[in-house]
């Protein structure tokens, strides 16, 4: 561990003894404010300030091991000190990489459900098709977080595909992992409609939006323009005879966002507002980064080919996630949602990156 990580654990040590006299206080306890934000602090601190100690305790136990190892004359012994030193390092590794990842400061929107936007975009019809079956990982990967899936809006293909599907994810922390997902998500396969066996390159973009309340991102009446349409595909009949489906326009930003997954022209509205407004808030988070384009495009890129953040290789059976450099050989348990090994990679990526930053 370096110094300056070091350093600002026993900061956090001391903070969290002060914490522990306050809430033992008597002018605080008798503060109701005083003692919840006291005890606020106190839960934030306490797993950051106990994991240090223990990583305190491995440490002086493999210098414990080491010293008694360079020491042992009997050949046996000095065997077994070096192994106990040697599992008391991955201890250290694993340790140190925790709390890195603790001391990342946490993102606001973390805890907030999201809004997930598919786009077939390079590969046509296989692209539609690709869509299609990372729409099915993100169900499976709900499944195993125990996060609720609910369809906004879907645009299929003849043939089976996913033009376009707009959904949110509900659940806590939905947000805080499935942030990674966003960006063009690359696939190398033999098409089924392929006669010859070659290999196609196929691209459909992922972006991934924090949903947020009215009173976060307020939209005037006179801001919007809304037109209702006869909705499309499949849903029955009272789908096809009546104008339901909804278009709204946001005039100020030229944000067009359209619904037509429900029967009710009101249920359509709701869920398009909702769109609109995980837009615009992405949209403001932009601007106060001082980014030109908004988060939404940076996430989503152009759709090109050699644009991706990962890539899925059917023929070796083979997942690459570009930002980290992590190659898993399980492409069906990914496909299946098993997506934490990336997130877990790419957190703990983001802690690292946050203090080489700070």
């Amino acid at each position: 561990m370096d110094d300056r990580l070091r350093s600002r654990l026993d900061e956090l040590e001391e903070a969290l003894a002060a914490v522990v006299a306050d809430m033992s206080d008597p002018d605080v306890i008798g503060d109701q404010d005083r003692y919840r934000a006291v005890s606020i602090r106190h839960a934030e601190l306490r797993p950051v300030v106990e994991t240090y100690r223990d990583y305190r305790t491995v440490e002086a136990e493999l210098a414990e091991a080491a010293e008694m190892a360079a020491v042992e004359s009997d050949a046996e012994m000095r065997a077994y000190l070096e192994g106990v030193a040697a599992e008391q390092r991955a201890k250290l590794e694993r340790l140190e990489t925790e709390l890195r990842v603790m001391l990342v400061p946490k993102d606001p929107n973390d805890d907030k459900d999201v809004i997930v936007e598919i786009r077939a975009a390079a590969g046509g019809e296989e692209a539609a098709l690709w869509g299609a079956d990372l729409y099915r990982m993100y169900e499976r990967y709900a499944e195993r977080h125990r996060l609720r899936i609910e369809p906004i809006g879907m645009s299929v293909t003849g043939g089976g595909g996913l033009k376009d599907a707009t959904f949110s994810v509900k659940g806590k922390g939905a947000y805080s992992r499935l942030k990674y997902e966003a960006g063009p998500h690359r696939v190398q396969r033999v098409p089924k409609t392929e006669s010859q066996g070659r290999i196609h390159t196929s691209i459909a973009t992922v972006a991934v939006l924090p949903e947020v309340e009215e009173v976060e991102v307020e939209i005037h009446d006179n801001d919007i323009t809304i037109d209702t349409f006869r909705s499309t595909g499949p849903g029955g009949q009272s789908v096809n005879t009546t104008d339901s489906a909804v278009r709204i326009t946001h005039l100020p930003t030229g944000l067009v966002v359209s619904c037509q997954d429900e029967k009710s022209q009101l249920q359509n509205k709701l869920k398009a507002m909702r769109v609109l407004r995980a837009r615009l808030y992405q949209q403001q988070l932009a601007e106060q980064h001082g980014e030109q384009a908004s988060a939404r495009r940076s996430q989503v890129g152009t759709g090109e080919r050699a644009e991706k953040i990962r890539t899925y290789n059917y023929k070796e059976n083979r997942v690459t996630d570009h930002r980290i450099g992590l190659t898993l050989h399980s492409l069906q348990d990914v496909l299946d949602g098993d997506l934490d090994e990336f997130h877990d990679a790419l957190i703990a990526q983001d802690a690292a990156d946050s203090l080489t930053e700070g």
